[in-house]
């Protein structure tokens, strides 16, 4: 077994690991190889699982700190560094306090025929209202959220948008969308609460 490059930190090598993973899935889901090359490749992959298997974190990854006492969300289902179906979502904060992340979603998210599914959506906003909310060290939860679904999500490039509504005491009211090229498809509204 070779070793890493040296100039590799461990997260350069991770988020290439999970990138390689998120490829596997989407040519998993896309693939018209014959049986024979994949049976050969699934002998490959569970090679690469029992390898990796080895050493293993007890239960999920949560939120552990790095060197320097900073959280690493990497098991995140949204914005996980370690976890290949997080898109990954990169969310932007603005200084008026809107939030924002583009990303391009292909087929391991994939509903109805060339569109994201609905609860992929419904994922996506809870993260980027949660996010107007979200303060270091004062993490907030999802209370509610109702999405409304205006047109299909298109696979492909697709935006997010939150911003504060309103605050009441614990509570953070949240909108946001999701937009393509097509306009807007998904608007959504969610009540975010720091807890005690």
């Amino acid at each position: 077994m070779s070793s890493p490059p040296e100039n590799d930190s461990p997260e350069a090598l991770f988020a290439s690991l999970t990138n390689s993973v998120r490829r596997l899935v989407d040519v998993t889901i896309r693939s018209q190889a014959s049986l024979d090359t994949i049976a050969s490749a699934k002998a490959t992959i569970d090679a690469a699982a029992d390898e990796l298997g080895q050493d293993l974190i007890p239960g999920s990854f949560g939120v552990q700190e790095d060197q320097d006492g900073r959280p690493l969300a990497w098991g995140n289902a949204v914005i996980g560094l370690r976890n290949a179906l997080a898109p990954p979502l990169v969310v932007h904060h603005e200084s008026d306090g809107r939030v924002w992340a583009d990303v391009t979603l292909g087929a391991a998210y994939e509903g109805p025929p060339g569109h994201v599914h609905g609860g992929i959506c419904a994922l996506l906003l809870d993260h980027i209202l949660g996010a107007t909310a979200h303060k270091p060290g004062r993490p907030a939860v999802t209370g509610t959220l109702t999405v409304r679904y205006e047109l299909g999500t298109r696979l492909g490039p697709v935006q997010l948008q939150a911003h504060i509504d309103r605050v009441e005491g614990v509570k953070t009211y949240a909108v946001g969308h999701v937009s393509t090229s097509d306009g807007i498809t998904v608007r959504a509204q969610g009540v975010f609460i720091h807890p005690g």
